[in-house]
């Protein structure tokens, strides 16, 4: 029997856990179930911003999940926040921001897959020189409801995937329903990645690797929805964790 690839996942970090309220790590179990179903191996891996605990624990992956969570710290993008942007943001914690920030540097220093989730959608960018919307409602008032929690396992709208992308292949076509909770977005993007889906307001939906991007890696994708929440009743859903997986099993 084949080996299953061995997929890194990072979670969130708690001030005070279930255990003795210690410090903790945090996530939803449709992450690692997400993975278990398109036929790889969850290992989730504490937050320790540690240059060579994470180009060690990189090494020793197939490929890289990067998880949804707490809002990214906007100092890492910007100092020119409004008073009223600022107040919105929800904890930032600084630990987890340097832990996944490095995780990102080192699976293009080792090219290794990487599948971005929401946050890790938004730190991909920013990790790589972009910028956030710290609020869409204040820094985009036009744009449609994102930050739909009620209807979190559930679509709400659609986003169009550009043709021929990574995104138009697993949608099996132009559109694809997708659930939305989130108040921050991607603004100014990295010059590595370019937009292969956005909602009607266009507020970006998906990422990939810009075509002059230097560096090859097996496999990056980034959605700024959660998969992880409908691959069970949506298919295209669990199709987009299969050909992750798929990326990281080839290069074993």
């Amino acid at each position: 029997m084949a080996t299953k690839p061995i997929i890194l996942i990072s979670g969130s970090t708690d001030d005070k856990g279930s255990e003795f309220s210690d410090y903790s790590i945090g996530l939803s179990m449709n992450y690692p179930l997400a993975i278990t179903a398109a036929g790889g191996m969850p290992w989730i891996l504490p937050c320790q911003p540690e240059p060579a605990h994470v180009r060690e624990a990189v090494r020793l992956a197939s490929g890289i999940l990067l998880t949804g969570g707490d809002d990214v710290d906007p100092k890492l993008y910007t100092d020119r926040l409004p008073a009223k942007v600022a107040k919105t943001v929800q904890r930032a914690h600084a630990a987890r921001d340097s832990f996944e920030i490095l995780l990102v540097k080192e699976a293009f220093r080792q090219r290794k897959a990487l599948l971005c989730i929401c946050r890790g959608h938004q730190i991909l960018n920013v990790a790589l020189g972009g910028s956030l919307f710290a609020d869409i409602p204040l820094q985009r008032p036009k744009a449609m409801a994102h930050n739909r929690t009620d209807l979190k396992d559930r679509v709400v709208h659609e986003v169009e995937c550009a043709p021929g992308s990574l995104m138009a292949r697993i949608a099996g076509g132009g559109s694809l329903g997708v659930n939305s909770s989130h108040h921050q977005a991607v603004d100014r993007m990295a010059g590595a990645l370019r937009a292969t889906a956005a909602s009607s307001d266009g507020i970006v939906e998906g990422m990939e690797l810009a075509p002059d991007a230097k560096g090859t890696l097996p496999y990056l994708l980034a959605v700024q929805f959660h998969p992880e929440r409908l691959f069970v009743r949506h298919a295209e859903h669990l199709e987009l964790f299969k050909t992750f997986v798929r990326s990281c099993r080839s290069k074993r």
